[in-house]
This record gives structure tokens, C-alpha cells and sequence, in this order.
């Protein structure tokens, strides 16, 4: 186990409109309120032809290969992330939703492209005091959290 400690910021109150990129938006509101670290719940819609990314093929492999998923219809959704900076600086949130339509749910990662039907609501809680950031770890080929 890694870690390191934060302390809260500020919180943003945000309404995502029909037709916002999940994380485009988001990481772009990071970067206008310089908001480095933070953790972010989300709330509402998802359209159709939205992407998530439901696991790797093998979860063992040397080499993972990304599952993506095109949703076929509105689903609702509850998601969860944080948002870090990369080696360069630039804001990346990382965040898995759960969305359902009728009896049938569906989880994974946003960040192939998750549209948004209506309106979906984010709050972020900055995390302010911390130096942590996503790095490429060679072994799995993710950016993994550096805290």
C-alpha cells in the first residue's frame, strides 16, 4: 500500500448538459479552476453510442487488450473517480459509472467517451496538500496513482 495525506478544498457543484463528453468536460473544468487533485461522484443520464471500457480481455495477459462496450440506449447511471494529474500535468479523471436500463446493468471506465443524455450531475471535492500523479508503470502499461 501507498499513500499520502490531503486536506479538502473547494467543492464544484456541476451540471453536465445533453451532449457533454464526460470527461472532456470535466478535465477541462480541472484545468480552468486548476484543481490538481480531486475526488467526484456523478449522477443522471447516458446516451446512446456512449463507450465504456467493461475489463481487459485477460486480466493476466503481458499485454492487456481494453474490452470497450457501445451502449445501445439511454441508460441511468451513479459513478465514482478521481481526478489526477499525468506526467505532464494535465488533469485526468478516472471514473467508473454503473448505468442500467430496465433489469440490465452494465459497469466500467469513461474514458473511451460517455455522452451525456439530458443532464448528468458531478460534484468534485478538490483534495488540496497533495503532490500525487498518475505514472506509466511499464509492467501493465497503466498510468498508475503515485500518491
Amino acid at each position: 500500500m501507498k499513500y499520502s495525506i490531503a486536506k479538502p478544498g473547494r467543492i464544484f457543484v456541476v451540471r453536465l448538459e445533453d451532449g457533454d463528453i464526460l470527461h472532456e468536460q470535466i478535465e477541462e473544468l480541472a484545468r480552468r479552476e486548476n484543481i490538481t487533485a480531486a475526488s467526484c461522484v456523478a449522477v443522471g443520464g447516458i446516451d446512446a453510442g456512449s463507450t465504456l471500457i467493461v475489463g481487459p480481455a485477460d486480466g493476466r495477459a503481458e499485454v492487456m487488450n481494453p474490452m470497450p462496450l457501445e451502449v445501445d440506449n439511454v441508460r441511468e447511471i451513479a459513478g465514482t473517480g478521481t481526478i489526477f494529474p499525468d506526467e505532464d500535468g494535465n488533469p485526468v479523471l478516472h471514473m467508473h459509472i454503473a448505468c442500467g436500463r430496465k433489469d440490465h446493468t452494465v459497469t466500467g471506465c469513461v474514458r473511451s467517451g460517455v455522452k451525456v443524455w439530458q443532464v448528468m450531475e458531478v460534484i468534485i471535492h478538490e483534495l488540496t496538500g497533495c503532490n500525487s500523479r498518475r505514472v506509466l508503470d511499464e509492467a501493465t502499461g497503466f498510468k498508475l496513482l503515485q500518491p
